[in-house]
């Protein structure tokens, strides 16, 4: 065995070993970052798709399909995940250009940057102000039997878009998903399937118009699905999919194949009994942006396949009661308004866990105001109060200190109560029956 000596190298053998260790320790960190090996002098190849803009920086904000953390107080910094995403932010001449292609004003969520950015959103107008037909694509993942009031806001805005652009909707329940990543059985993944469909359902959604399908059934019966998730697989390498989701050696081997299996219902050949076999039809996928890396990765692959790429809407992230910077959880009850609540226990969460913008004391409070950036109710509020000039009311009252935190509160459970009591009474209309109409493979109400 050949022994450097300190002398014969100019530095010690202290120096040498913590020179290696920080090479070593650079190499893992590209490796992490491109999903491979460094090579010197060459690039990492398909930067553009492996990027996807998860670098943790000190004081950065890190998303990633799973993770989300910030160290503000006021939430993620949703313009500069535009720009590591590579995403376009939905501006005024968007938003007007919506109104003016549907005939009315656009929903509360684009009006309050509640979904913000986009990719290829100007290319679904274009399709539908020359006739074009287009269809709508988002999902669920069931990893508990009861669904929290953040998880409406996707299906709140398909919900709408559906009504306004009168296109198909295909809901996908990844029960697979939830049993790779967590201690579920396959059956209990596909209960939670069921049951969270019966809450997707009560959004009001038309079974004429509407296929929601669990992965661990539909994908055993659709040929035209499963041919989709193969050549997705085939174009996506080890590598790619380690940089873009993070995945290691150790990961299971269904973790690594799965985000095939989520784009594959952005290619309308995967529901041949919808779409009567067309392979042309452009998708929008209203998702949180935390779900954009699966999709760019099926925007680069789309191409190679002969498909369109889908076009997609990304919403903010639903804060939990503690405050933006911390992460709502199903396995606490009192991160967030779960669509079970009783209207007392609505009540007590907001008044006792939800995080305030207002001051130490009344009389600060009516001097210097309170923060409506940071403060929790009124977030929840510009999510679900319709109004807008009463949401601009409450918010210059509360900045000026004229209204006191309680009394928001208080305008917050009155706003909640009954809209969940609403959701709670449309669901007992939902049969088992009735969710085994919207998850049986048809022919919707549209010509192709």
């Amino acid at each position: 065995m050949v022994q450097l000596r300190g002398s014969a190298t100019g530095g010690s053998l202290d120096e040498i070993d913590a020179a290696v260790r920080m090479l070593l320790s650079l190499k893992l960190s590209y490796k992490t970052t491109t999903g491979q090996d460094y090579q010197a002098g060459l690039p990492p190849t398909d930067l553009a798709l492996i990027n996807n803009g998860t670098t943790k920086e000190e004081d950065e904000d890190f998303v990633d399909p799973w993770t989300v953390q910030t160290s503000n107080a006021k939430g993620v910094d949703y313009d500069k995940l535009i720009v590591r995403f590579g995403s376009t932010k939905i501006d005024t001449d968007l938003i007007n250009r919506i109104e003016r292609a549907i005939g009315q004003k656009p929903h509360r969520f684009l009006r309050r940057g509640i979904f913000f950015s986009h990719r290829d959103m100007d290319q679904i107008l274009h399709a539908y102000e020359n006739k074009k037909s287009f269809y709508l694509y988002t999902g669920r993942g069931p990893s508990s039997q009861a669904m929290h009031v953040g998880h409406l806001i996707p299906f709140i805005f398909t919900k709408w878009l559906q009504e306004v652009f009168d296109v198909p909707l295909v809901i996908q329940l990844t029960d697979d998903e939830k049993y790779l990543w967590k201690d579920l059985t396959t059956e209990k993944a596909y209960e939670y399937a069921k049951e969270n469909a019966k809450d997707i359902i009560a959004c009001g959604f038309d079974v004429n118009k509407t296929f929601i399908f669990s992965d661990l059934d539909y994908l055993g019966s659709s040929m035209g699905f499963y041919r989709n998730i193969v050549k997705v697989q085939k174009h996506v390498t080890f590598n790619q999919v380690k940089g873009i989701f993070g995945f290691t050696d150790s990961d299971c081997i269904g973790k690594i194949s799965f985000p095939a299996i989520q784009a594959a219902p952005s290619f309308s050949s995967s529901f041949p009994q919808i779409f009567n076999g067309k392979e042309n039809l452009q998708c929008l996928i209203p998702c949180a942006i935390d779900q954009d890396p699966y999709f760019r990765m099926t925007r680069d692959v789309a191409p190679r396949i002969g498909y369109p790429k889908p076009a997609l809407l990304h919403s903010v992230f639903f804060p939990a009661l503690q405050g933006a910077q911390t992460k709502m959880s199903a396995s606490d009850p009192n991160s967030s308004i779960f669509l079970t609540d009783t209207p007392k226990q609505i009540k007590t969460k907001i008044n006792k866990h939800a995080f305030s913008g207002g001051r130490d004391t009344i009389e600060e409070h009516r001097k210097y105001g309170g923060n409506c950036d940071v403060d929790v109710s009124f977030m929840y509020l510009t999510f679900f109060l319709e109004d807008d000039d009463r949401l601009e009311q409450l918010k210059q009252a509360y900045t000026s200190g004229e209204l006191l935190t309680g009394e928001l509160k208080k305008v917050l459970i009155e706003t909640l109560q009954p809209m969940i009591a609403a959701h709670q009474e449309r669901r007992k209309q939902v049969t088992d029956e009735v969710v085994k109409q919207f998850m049986t493979p048809r022919k919707l109400a549209f010509e192709f």
